[in-house]
């Protein structure tokens, strides 16, 4: 069956036509779609298919459609260039050439900056020299000309000494505006400086409306500054949040215009009759960057509640709700009330001792009513969580000016299940929801197949050669038992603190916490105190962080006591000693196993606290930290300077050594005519076992760490086999090949051989009549 719906919009302003086959079911008395499938729908027809007969129909809907980068949630949620229900209506001005200077496209109410520059060896070197503001013309956004051209050697100082004169403020505003549109520039006195122009052009009366525009996108470029500690500075924020509040609730009354937009703080103003009010809702609606558009931002001069329309996502709402009798009580009155309503992006301006915010985002809201106390304070904050992260715990607060800091005095926190956090306050002024977020971490997996044989087959090797080289020592006689005691020294003290890492590895690197459930928690919507930090760390439970200290000590003693066989192995080989200094027995003990502790434990003291364990360990598993926030490699941390350093430090002190030793072993007197291919098979066994031992194939977690594609995928595997077997590797190189212990393998195998062996063979056959046995005798040679 084919249908042609009556409307065909296609994809026309943003729809798109979605349909259902389906029949009508008379026992339902509805619609069915049983036994029927739908098919193609091109040219305007709709295609179905049924596999029985009846009354059939075509059912159409109409799906939105979002363009130009709109995001689809119920409605459509518009870049900053884009409006209107599908984000089909420009809502930028063009690229455009004026006065000669170059401006780029930009949204409606944002200020463009020209492409070219200030010259060098001037004040303002790098700025640039002019800027205009995108408007919403009758037809079409366009710019405002003509543009305003800083002078490049004018400085903020200098506008800030002509405020109190009789010159241009337009200019002086405009200027103060380009030299503050490059913040990441900005010295922490030159902040200090914009801040208390930008305070004195919007506390000073009968200025234009350009004026405060061009004073507020100031204000809005600073807050992309960063932040500095200064007393300054933190005065000068003191002064613009207040003055900023008490524009806010005059706006509506000096100006035509009652909101003023700026990418990082809205404006809203309104002058409403307590008579005909219940509640005012101010309402910032997301975008898909996060910056504030005035399109985007609502105010509801008569609400019963907070609402939010369905698909709609806000980044903050702020609800007022006055007395059911205004002012009067009973009687209502028809006296105004001014409302004013500033949104901060952050809360740079609101510099807090208390509460340390490292990654997070905190917008403040801040309310100012003029005639009419509010009955009920309501917000909601939206928080810009991080990638990897979920929210951990916030407090409802506002700032209080004669602490200079949050406080939680007269407000509480309500719900914040589904991300939004909820408070309440029963007084107007700065408000905002601190909050704290959890990494939300990927738990290593157990070790795969490979490397759990590997370990295993090592784990058996190390066993068997301190098991041959301790009972092998005990049968020489007192001579060579001194002779040898250095060299199995080192060797058994390899092999112990190996076997002792294997195993520790093994059975603790993977951090049991996700196992505990020690990180669920709910939030607690009791407690309103004022959190501590943005960024919630578990306090160390312990375990993992005692693998880490027992896996970092372990591995740097291997690699000590392979430094120290290898330095002892040179010293009798390339300076022909028969013995070591008397000493070297306590010297390289005290090297093997105190340096290795010295260096575990002065990681432990710097990088550990307890109550921030992953600044030592991480916690994924139990091994050195080595990433920062962004996961990215950190030479600060304890992974590179207390691992990688002296480890990569040993490696190429053990190449040397193993090189001076292959120049002795594998020299060759040149009398010879001729080499043995024995001879030379064993000189390369002596080098490569002695690389063996050394660890040498370490090296290539180096190249593992410099290298990517596939390079990196074949490195990897060899250095998991080469290092997971190092054991095994051991025991074949240093411990198999004895002649001792094939010996000892020898007589074991003739023993088990020789066990259960019948000398005597009986066999008997048993009748009624009579009996009849038979006896045959074994050979012993046999």
């Amino acid at each position: 069956m084919f249908f042609r719906p009556k409307y065909w919009h296609g994809t026309q302003h943003g729809l798109d036509l979605d349909f259902s086959c389906v029949f009508w079911d008379y026992s339902l008395e509805d619609w069915s779609e049983a036994g029927c499938w739908k098919g193609k729908a091109s040219n305007g027809l709709l295609e179905c298919f049924c596999n029985h007969t009846g009354t059939f129909a075509a059912l159409c809907v109409k799906k939105q459609v979002c363009y130009n980068g709109g995001l689809l949630n119920g409605v459509c949620i518009c870049p900053d260039e884009w409006t209107g229900k599908n984000c089909s209506v420009e809502n930028f001005c063009e690229a455009q050439n004026m006065s000669g200077l170059n401006f780029p496209r930009t949204p409606v109410s944002r200020y463009a900056y020209s492409k070219e520059i200030c010259p060098p060896r001037t004040s303002a070197a790098g700025k640039p020299q002019a800027s205009t503001r995108c408007s919403k013309g009758n037809i079409s956004p366009s710019f405002q000309e003509p543009p305003r051209v800083l002078q490049c050697d004018l400085t903020l100082a200098d506008i800030q000494q002509n405020l109190n004169g009789s010159a241009d403020l337009e200019t002086l505003a405009a200027s103060a505006q380009i030299l503050t549109s490059q913040p990441e520039d900005l010295t922490a006195e030159e902040v200090t400086m914009a801040a208390q122009i930008a305070d004195t052009l919007l506390s000073s009366e009968n200025v234009s409306q350009s004026v405060r525009e061009a004073a507020v996108a100031t204000v809005s470029q600073i807050l992309n500054a960063d932040p500095s500690d200064n007393n300054q500075e933190n005065s000068a924020f003191h002064n613009l949040t207040l003055t900023l509040s008490r524009l806010s609730v005059n706006l509506s009354l000096i100006s035509n215009d009652s909101k003023l937009v700026q990418p990082n703080i809205a404006i809203q103003s309104a002058q409403i009759s307590a008579a005909d009010t219940l509640g005012v809702q101010f309402t910032a609606l997301s975008g898909t960057l996060g910056s504030f558009i005035a399109d985007r931002i609502q105010l509801d001069t008569n609400t019963s509640a907070l609402t939010v329309e369905p698909g709609f996502i806000a980044d903050a709402v702020f609800y007022l709700q006055f007395p059911p009798g205004g002012a009067a009580g009973s009687l209502r009155t028809p006296s105004n009330v001014s409302v004013g309503f500033v949104l901060y992006q952050n809360d740079h301006f609101f510099r807090s001792q208390r509460y340390r915010r490292r990654r997070a985002t905190v917008r403040v809201l801040s309310a100012t009513v003029g005639g009419l106390e509010p009955q009920k304070v309501q917000m909601e904050f939206r928080p810009l969580l991080l990638d990897s992260t979920s929210l951990w715990d916030f407090s409802c607060v506002f700032w209080d000016y004669s602490l200079e800091d949050w406080s939680e005095a007269g407000c509480w926190k309500g719900n914040a299940s589904d991300g939004v956090l909820r408070c309440f306050c029963n007084h107007t002024t700065n408000f905002a929801a601190l909050w704290s977020f959890r990494e939300n971490y990927e738990y290593a997996d157990m070790l795969d197949v490979i490397s759990i044989v590997g370990l295993s087959l090592s784990i058996l090797g190390l066993v068997f050669t301190i098991i041959h080289h301790i009972t092998d020592n005990f049968k020489k006689n007192s001579g060579e038992r001194k002779k040898c005691r250095n060299s199995q020294l080192a060797l058994l003290s390899i092999c112990f603190s190996l076997l002792a890492f294997i195993i520790t590895f093994l059975s603790g690197v993977t951090n049991r916490r996700q196992d505990t459930g020690e990180d669920d928690a709910l939030l607690d919507t009791e407690t309103n105190g004022v959190l501590d930090s943005d960024e919630h760390v578990a306090a160390d439970s312990g375990p993992c962080s005692v693998v880490t200290a027992l896996l970092h000590f372990f591995l740097l003693a291997t690699f000590m006591w392979n430094s120290m066989y290898a330095t002892q192995l040179v010293l009798l080989i390339r300076k022909m000693h028969q013995n070591l200094p008397p000493y070297w027995t306590k010297l390289s003990t005290t090297i093997g196993w105190g340096v290795p502790a010295v260096v575990m434990a002065i990681t432990l003291g710097i990088a550990y606290r307890v109550d921030e364990p992953l600044g030592y360990r991480q916690e994924e598993f139990c091994w050195l930290a080595a990433l920062d926030k962004s996961k990215h490699f950190d030479f600060g941390k304890p992974m590179f300077w207390g691992f990688l350093l002296p480890i990569g430090l040993i490696l190429i002190y053990n190449i040397v050594l193993l090189v001076l030793v292959s120049q002795t072993t594998c020299r060759t007197d040149p009398a010879l005519k001729s080499s043995s291919p024995r001879s030379v098979w064993r000189k390369f066994l002596i080098s490569f076992s002695l690389a063996v031992l050394l660890g040498l194939s370490w090296t290539l977690g180096y190249l593992v760490l410099v290298t990517t594609g596939y390079a990196h995928l074949v490195l990897s595997i060899l250095f998991c086999l080469c290092t997971t077997t190092q054991g095994l590797q051991i025991f074949v190189l240093f411990t198999a090949r004895t002649p001792s212990f094939r010996a000892g393998v020898s007589q074991v195998v003739q023993s088990i051989s020789s066990v259960n062996i019948q000398l005597k063979e009986f066999s008997y056959n048993l009748l009624r009549e009579w009996t009849h046995s038979t006896e045959s005798y074994r050979d012993l040679t046999d």
